[in-house]
């Protein structure tokens, strides 16, 4: 598919802003996962139209840049929350109980991981593996890490994302 073809079939704006991260980021070794955290950057997530566009300047197939933002879950295929909240869900974590925060976090937005609200005030996601391994059960709210994650940070952290 040509980059003519790519752009009747997409939205103009899309397209353009794709290359314009494709041109960025063209020059570095091995490109692609660059390129896509770029266009996350820029859109928020990745969009289904930005794949063809990144797939012919790269010249790989686009089932194969498909199959990169499937298989690599800090890849969005739609626009996150306000706010985005990451569980960790590694041994260390598990250990200390981080299922049953997930649980308790789930029943209280009403969401499981991979969702947003219906009110688009959150994503839930999670994580393997914070770094916060001594301070397990760990979480990170719009990139902020919160360590020791129990029933109390757990109302703390829903109170803010309602906001």
């Amino acid at each position: 598919m040509s980059m003519q073809q790519a752009s009747t079939q997409a939205p103009v704006d899309v397209v353009a802003r794709t290359q314009a991260v494709i041109e960025a980021m063209a020059g570095l070794e091995g490109p692609l996962l660059p390129i896509l955290h770029g266009v996350q950057d820029e859109f928020g997530f990745v969009p289904e139209a930005s794949l063809p566009v990144i797939a012919e300047a790269l010249n790989i197939s686009r089932a194969e840049a498909h199959g990169v933002v499937s298989f690599y879950h800090d890849y969005r295929r739609a626009p996150a929350g306000r706010h985005v909240l990451k569980l960790c869900q590694a041994e260390a974590c598990q250990s200390m109980g981080s299922e049953r925060v997930a649980a308790q976090v789930k029943a209280a937005l009403g969401i499981g991981f991979h969702e947003t609200s219906a009110d688009g005030s959150v994503t839930l996601e999670p994580v393997y593996c914070l770094g916060l391994c001594a301070c397990a059960p760990a979480a990170m709210l719009d990139g902020e890490v919160i360590g020791r994650v129990d029933a109390a940070a757990i109302e703390e952290i829903v109170a803010e994302v309602r906001r």
